[in-house]
């Protein structure tokens, strides 16, 4: 029988995963040496166990209870990266979003400069089709790799997916492993400035250093969330230790004490706010603990 090479550990508290700093205990959580060795564990885990994929936790509430189930760690492995032919770059899911911007520039490939200001892994860049300052993630993807429960590795075309705004729909049951992506030939040290120059504005708009999970909630067709919030009069809104931000009104921080409930109640009696005096009906971007890829 093949040895796992990965590390289990059983009753995790989840909370120090999540951007939040929320979140009970989880069963159990598998970091795994590689692909392979996911694979290996998969395939021993019961069909049934419910399964939860969690790279830096940055756009994810998990529940005060925690997690009933098998919690895949991403963070810290799974981030092989390479440049691969002309202008490819091939990356595993747990490679940092921001690492694969600053690795691209440093290739003199340009077109991901908008992904260093992502909080998240490339995995969860490819499950939400993660964007920002109008760039998005799946036009630049040529092929991923997925694996199911059973273990199984394929390898896919982009064209078995069809993004959508912050969402990607694809084969049922199968999880993002890796990404090859199709970048342009560029400067290099434009993009480094590029992104400096986003950074600096992400800094002086968003409440950076504060826990929370990045923007809150999706923008509506032809209107943002945060000026519907703000409009409102709901920043600085509480409930119990979770504020809507002063700062940029689409952001909730963890103030120091709040719970995984008060941050769910918060959100919560924005989205009644705004549908009750705009008619409008905030969907939320953050993912619950739900499992199977949650």
């Amino acid at each position: 029988m093949i040895e796992l090479r990965g590390e289990l550990r059983a009753h995790e508290p989840l909370a120090g995963y999540t951007s939040w700093r929320v979140g009970g205990v989880a069963k159990q959580c598998y970091r795994p040496a590689d692909v392979e060795d996911l694979a290996v564990f998969l395939r021993r885990l019961d069909p049934h166990e419910p399964l939860l994929w969690l790279g830096l936790g940055s756009n994810l509430l998990i529940d005060d209870d925690g997690f009933a189930g098998t919690v895949i760690l991403t963070r810290g492995c799974l981030s092989a990266m390479e440049r691969r032919a002309d202008n490819r770059i091939y990356a595993e899911a747990g490679t940092s979003c921001a690492k694969l911007a600053r690795f691209a520039s440093r290739e003199n490939l340009v077109g991901v400069e908008f992904l260093a200001g992502i909080p998240g892994t490339m995995g969860g860049a490819l499950a939400m089709n993660a964007g920002a300052w109008g760039g998005e993630t799946w036009p630049h993807v040529c092929r991923v790799w997925t694996i199911d429960r059973a273990g199984v590795v394929r390898e896919r075309d982009a064209a078995d997916f069809s993004p959508g705004y912050r969402e990607i729909a694809g084969p049922a049951g199968e999880w993002f492993v890796a990404v090859e992506l199709g970048l342009e030939h560029g400067d290099g040290r434009a993009g480094m400035e590029r992104m400096r120059a986003l950074l600096a504005r992400r800094a002086a708009t968003q409440p950076i250093g504060q826990p929370s999970c990045g923007s809150v909630f999706r923008n509506p067709p032809g209107d943002h969330a945060a000026r519907l919030i703000e409009s409102l009069g709901l920043k600085g809104q509480r409930i119990g230790g979770a504020q809507v931000s002063e700062k940029h009104a689409n952001f909730i921080i963890n103030t120091g004490d709040a719970t995984a409930s008060d941050i769910a109640a918060l959100i919560g009696h924005v989205q009644d706010a705004v549908e009750q005096h705009t008619g409008v009906r905030l969907i939320a971007e953050v993912r619950r603990s739900a499992g199977e890829g949650a």
